[in-house]
């Protein structure tokens, strides 16, 4: 990128050269020297400002990818309370969906071909597999029914529960 930078820049000022030493040479010394200096701050500000987005784009890009590795990292090591068949169905599917997202939906995003809002196929089935299994301890059941939503728990008892669990972990940790 740079690199083509330089030598278009190259390019124009040899075409500068060539053309200010023949007969155009009077259109050139029409140019005031005073407006050189405000064109150089405003190129320059113009690619400072260019480099900053870049950056910024970049580094939101790098986050997406570190959320979604820590969730499929996630998912792999809490299979691993469903021993047996689920936990080796559900590391295959984060599995191949790795392998698609790296090898399909990367390339067509790099392409700006990449359509986002389709689930992909091997997640729905992961998220279809952890909600089919039956949970063996009563307390895993009714967690389990919650997230399904077929116990209709009043607002107020979730509210409490995230406050209490807030208040275990502050007690631990002692004040901010």
């Amino acid at each position: 990128m740079f690199g083509a930078t330089y030598i278009v820049a190259f390019i124009l000022h040899q075409g500068i050269a060539v053309l200010s030493a023949g007969s155009t040479a009077r259109s050139f010394k029409a140019l005031s020297p005073g407006m050189l200096p405000p064109l150089g701050i405003i190129f320059g500000l113009f690619v400072a400002f260019t480099a900053a987005q870049v950056w910024s784009d970049n580094d939101r890009a790098n986050a997406a990818v570190n959320r979604e590795a820590s969730a499929l990292r996630s998912v792999v090591l809490l299979a691993s309370s469903f021993p047996g068949e689920p936990e080796a169905r559900l590391r295959t599917l984060v599995r191949s969906y790795i392998e698609e997202t790296t090898s399909q939906e990367w390339p067509l995003m790099a392409e700006s071909a990449a359509t986002l809002t389709i689930i992909p196929p091997a997640l729905n089935e992961a998220l279809r597999t952890t909600l089919a299994l039956t949970p063996s301890n009563p307390a895993r059941r009714s967690r389990s029914a919650r997230l399904r939503g077929g116990s209709k728990t009043p607002s107020r008892r979730v509210a409490s529960g995230f406050s209490s669990a807030r208040h275990r972990s502050t007690r631990r940790s002692g004040p901010a």
